[in-house]
């Protein structure tokens, strides 16, 4: 059987073997490779979920090494006007292995126009690139909303003075949440975002995502049933709501040589995040309550940097339901169980503090070690085991070795 993974790498290597039209293809790459202990036993005994398809994302739940991340990427130019991105991560388990691929048209009047797979440009977070991070993860807004891969287009076009007030404004569709897959819905995601900064240090923007089901449309959409009784909608409510999804979000980020401070913040309706209509029915979560569910999230970080070493702290909350909306007749997320009261309701806060050694202090990303520690102060999204009552969490301590070229 062909390995695509082995294609891929393959087909990399010959590009930059290649003579090229106009520029020899520049090749980067990024190694991490992450360690992380549980600080007790909850994540990893605690495998039942409430429920099991939690929209909470702990990516381990187990101690030990993985490697994260093998980036590999190739970039070039054909002529003065037309750039290209390829990139691998051949760590990925299964294919593809492809991440990014586009090809970007510059025109006159600052107007640029990308076509090919890339994140969707949602979220401030989620844009930026794994190498930068102040954190080992990611945010949970920019893990749920952001740092996702979808296959579309942008046309954008710059505005203001390099040096003072500048920025871009960029006009997006995207298949919406095909991620690499070919889309099998005639429905596209509308994706509208400003971006702005204030000489070097100031960036700041906002962002609005639209969109519905992903689930082909031919006619043969069935609806799934809420769990509980209440006055639930009818099937063809359900149908005709097609799980619209919708995010309104806006950042800002100030940054220095010794200084980092970031603020963001996402609102929207859920939609297909839990969906409610497919072909076949989807099973719906024990977290989709309500057609219009409302969610919430929030982050603030703050990172100083001296010499070889950056310490840095992180607020992280996210609330899938911060309307409070269901349509049973009592609270959903509140439930009985091995005798005693659990409340599960989709709210959560993570507080991370971090330390990062740098081996060369002007170039931080070649090299370093990110040690963090996660505190979910929220811990309700793990069901007790034998001899535990109430709804359950954990912590984690994260190690991350880096090398970046």
């Amino acid at each position: 059987m062909l390995n695509m993974r082995n294609v891929a790498i393959t087909s990399l290597l010959l590009v930059a073997g290649l003579p090229a039209v106009a520029q020899t293809p520049k090749i980067t790459g990024l190694a991490q490779v992450w360690y992380t202990q549980m600080m007790d036993n909850n994540l990893r005994l605690n495998s039942t979920r409430q429920p099991s398809s939690s929209i909470f994302n702990s990516r381990f739940n187990e101690n030990g090494f993985t490697v994260r991340r093998t980036e590999i990427k190739a970039a070039g130019s054909v002529g003065d006007d037309i750039d290209w991105e390829v990139m691998f991560d051949p760590s990925i388990s299964g294919d593809p292995v492809l991440q990014d691929v586009f090809i970007k048209y510059k025109l006159p009047n600052k107007i640029e126009f990308r076509v090919g797979q890339f994140k969707r440009m949602t979220t401030w977070e989620g844009m930026q690139s794994s190498s930068d991070l102040q954190m080992i993860e990611r945010s949970m807004l920019a893990r749920q909303f952001g740092d996702v891969r979808d296959r579309g287009a942008v046309a954008s076009m710059g505005f203001g003075d390099s040096k003072g007030f500048n920025g871009r404004a960029n006009l997006g569709v995207f298949q919406g949440d095909a991620g690499k897959n070919l889309d099998s819905n005639p429905q596209k995601d509308v994706v509208v975002r400003l971006d702005m900064n204030y000489g070097s240090n100031h960036q700041f923007g906002l962002y609005t995502l639209q969109g519905v089901s992903n689930s082909a449309d031919k006619g043969a959409l069935s609806a799934g049933t809420f769990a509980g009784t209440g006055n639930f909608p009818t099937d063809k409510q359900m149908i005709d709501n097609f799980d619209k999804t919708d995010q309104l979000g806006a950042f800002y980020r100030f940054q220095t040589k010794k200084i980092h401070t970031s603020v963001e913040l996402i609102t929207g309706t859920l939609g297909r995040v839990l969906p409610t209509v497919g072909s076949p029915a989807p099973s719906i979560s024990f977290h989709k309550t309500h057609l219009d569910q409302k969610f919430l999230g929030y982050v603030g970080t703050f990172g100083y940097t001296f010499g070889r070493h950056s310490f840095v702290g992180r607020y992280d909350y996210l609330n899938y339901n911060s309307g409070d909306d269901w349509y049973t007749t009592s609270n959903p997320y509140i439930v009985t169980e091995n005798g005693a009261i659990s409340d599960y309701t989709p709210e959560y806060n993570e507080i991370t503090v971090g330390y990062t050694y740098a081996f060369n202090p002007d170039r931080i990303r070649a090299a370093n070690i990110k040690v963090n520690y996660v505190n979910r102060t929220s811990a309700n999204f793990l069901r007790p085991r034998a001899g535990q009552t109430g709804e359950q969490g954990g912590d984690t301590l994260y190690l991350c070795f880096q090398v970046s070229f």
